[in-house]
Parts: C-alpha cells; sequence; structure tokens
C-alpha cells in the first residue's frame, strides 16, 4: 500500500466484527515497528500494552465508558508515558552513544563528541526531566528566560512543558502504530474517553506512568466507520 492507500484505508472504527479475530503477532509487530517513530532526545519514554486477555478486555472497556469500540474491540493496546525512567533510558542511550564514537568517529574527534553526549544525557537530561513539586520546572524556567536575553534557547522547560513533550513523543508512537496496522489490514480507534485510574487498575500499572492513548483494535464492521470529515485545507495551510 502507498501512504496515501493507507491514509485513505484508515479510519476511528467505532463497531469491530466480532467473527474476525485478528493475529496477535502482527499486532506485536506493528507495535515494534511504532518504536522507529521519532521522539525527543530519542528519550523513549513510552511504553506499550498490549491486551489480548478477555477478563482485561472487558475492565478496559467498561473503563473506556463501554463505548463500543472498546466492547466489540479483539484486542487493545495501551500508550503509556514513562518520565520517571529517564534516568535509565539517558543512560543507555548514552552507552550506546559512546559505543558508535568508538566504532566510527575519526581518531582527532572523540574526545569532542564525547563530551558533546556526555554532557547531553548525563547532565542537561537529568537537569530537564527532573522533577520537584514543579520546584525543579520554575527554576528552569527562570534560567531560561534569563539566558534568553541574549541569545535563542528553548524556553519550553517547566514541568508541565516537558511532560507535555513526553506525551507528544508517545503520541508520534501511537500514530506510527495504527498506520502500521492499517498497511496490515488491521483497523483501530484512538480513545481520548477513558477512567485513567480504572485504566491503570485494570492493568497494574506502576503509580507514576501515565495513560497517553488507548487504542482498540479489530476489524470494522460496516456502520463501524463514520464520515469522515476535514475542514478546508485552505484554514490549515499557511506558507510562509
Amino acid at each position: 500500500m502507498s501512504l496515501q492507500d493507507i491514509l485513505d484505508h484508515r479510519h476511528a472504527v467505532r463497531h469491530y466484527d466480532p467473527a474476525q479475530p485478528i493475529d496477535a503477532g502482527v499486532v506485536k509487530k506493528c507495535i515494534e515497528l511504532a518504536s522507529l517513530a521519532p521522539t525527543s532526545s530519542n528519550m523513549q519514554l513510552w511504553e506499550a500494552f498490549h491486551v489480548i486477555d478477555k477478563t482485561v478486555l472487558g475492565k478496559l472497556a467498561h473503563a473506556c465508558l463501554d463505548q463500543r469500540s472498546a466492547r466489540t474491540a479483539q484486542q487493545i493496546v495501551v500508550f503509556v508515558t514513562r518520565q520517571s525512567l529517564y534516568k535509565q533510558h539517558a543512560k543507555a542511550i548514552l552507552d550506546a552513544a559512546m559505543d558508535d564514537i568508538n566504532r566510527n568517529s575519526p581518531e582527532e574527534k572523540k574526545e569532542k563528541h564525547m563530551k558533546l553526549q556526555t554532557a547531553y544525557y548525563a547532565k542537561l537530561i537529568p537537569f530537564i526531566y527532573s522533577r520537584c513539586f514543579g520546584l525543579w520546572g520554575l527554576v528552569r524556567k527562570v534560567l531560561a528566560q534569563c539566558i534568553g536575553l541574549s541569545r535563542p534557547i528553548m524556553r519550553q522547560v517547566s514541568e508541565g512543558d516537558v511532560r507535555v513533550c513526553v506525551h507528544k513523543s508517545c503520541a508520534l508512537v501511537a500514530q506510527t502504530f495504527m498506520l502500521a496496522m492499517s498497511e496490515a489490514g488491521y483497523d483501530t480507534c484512538p480513545l481520548e474517553g477513558f477512567d485513567s485510574r480504572l485504566v491503570k487498575k485494570a492493568l497494574n500499572l506502576p503509580y507514576d506512568t501515565e495513560i497517553n492513548m488507548v487504542i482498540t483494535c479489530g476489524i470494522r464492521m460496516p456502520d463501524g466507520v463514520r464520515g469522515r470529515y476535514r475542514l478546508p485545507f485552505s484554514e490549515m495551510y499557511r506558507r510562509v
């Protein structure tokens, strides 16, 4: 399928065919493909919970306000953010970067490249992603505003800003998953209407996770697809 075909096929499906199961292996592969999506600073602070157990599916359907898309879903994938894992991820990324530099960088540039990567992932990232009841974010915000008086600087550094950044990255992963599912001939629907406490309870999620998106999966019924309306492109497009 071309990208146009995939986008034309993808719809938010509200009703799935109970007589057509989907292959959990294919869904897992689509999640694996989604892991190639870009994330801010390559931090990958997300996890996907692939639900095929009927009992858990029932609990999730109820947590999703008993929407028909959730009640008839063959499987459900819940994407969550894991900002608290920033230290472990930063260390893993730094270790990989060091290995890459050792193998591929010219000898005369190795030390410089290592210093840059170490400064970024061992110092800057922990400073940006750390949280303390909003206080660290306030410190970062004031510092950014002061530095910004003399040169360009990223100003979205409050704890709320960073949380939004982590969710944006996770949303890119979720969108890539839905496109991969469409390419595989399967249907999905991203749900915003859900009780996050009940979703966490159904999946036994750690307290520090946040639900980014609940995506139902299956094969569409004819009445499962509503008309697709988009505002005129001219209202969205601005050429500068």
